[in-house]
């Protein structure tokens, strides 16, 4: 479980900002899994989804998602990987392709969290942000994912990764603005996601 709780540039849980909002959260947790679940309602309710309220910049590193409370579905993956990191949560990284406009092409990869409980073993969320059509819980064992599978071209990836996907982080680093991300929005084929390590 060792990597999937160590620091790293993009998930940089041993920033002071992040202890300390990490230590709050759990203040009034008696256990991991309350912990996870107050990480995960703070990153989905407090972070604001770059595109749902069009705010910038454009975040990955987790302080920076922390300081601007903002970021896409990624960066706020980011970020509630560090805050579960800080509380010695072990958590990793999912991905979906998914229909950009729910009616087939275009695509782009989705970004979100597998965070391991006791007792339960490796538990999926998504703290994108709920909204109109999304309902996204923690409610385990049983998982309430932000999106389903609908096209043959969508994809819902098994694999849990370490490390966000480099593809990912180069995406967010090279746009500034959320209507630049939304243009450019991270993408890979079905045929490429084996090479990705995320089959």
């Amino acid at each position: 479980m060792e990597e999937f709780l160590k620091v790293s540039e993009m998930i940089d849980w041993q920033h002071p900002d992040i202890l300390e909002c990490a230590n709050q959260i759990a203040l009034k947790c008696e256990t991991p899994i309350a912990i996870a679940k107050a990480c995960f309602e703070w990153v989905r309710d407090e972070i604001r989804h770059s595109y749902d309220y069009q705010m910038n910049p454009v975040t990955c590193r987790a302080s920076d998602v922390l300081q601007h409370k903002t970021g896409y579905c990624f960066a706020k993956s980011h970020l509630l990987a560090a805050l579960l990191r800080a509380n010695q949560i072990p958590t990793g990284f999912c991905y979906q392709r998914l229909s950009i406009d729910d009616q087939g092409a275009p695509y782009s990869l989705h970004g979100f969290n597998a965070i391991y409980l006791p007792e339960i073993g490796w538990y999926r969320v998504d703290a994108r942000g709920n909204k109109a059509g999304v309902n996204a819980q923690f409610t385990p064992p049983q998982e309430q994912l932000a999106f389903t599978i609908q096209f043959p071209e969508e994809a819902d990836f098994p694999a849990i990764l370490s490390d966000p996907l480099p593809l990912i982080v180069d995406s967010l680093h090279s746009q500034k603005t959320w209507d630049d991300m939304l243009c450019n929005l991270p993408d890979i084929s079905l045929e490429s996601a084996k090479s990705y390590g995320l089959v």
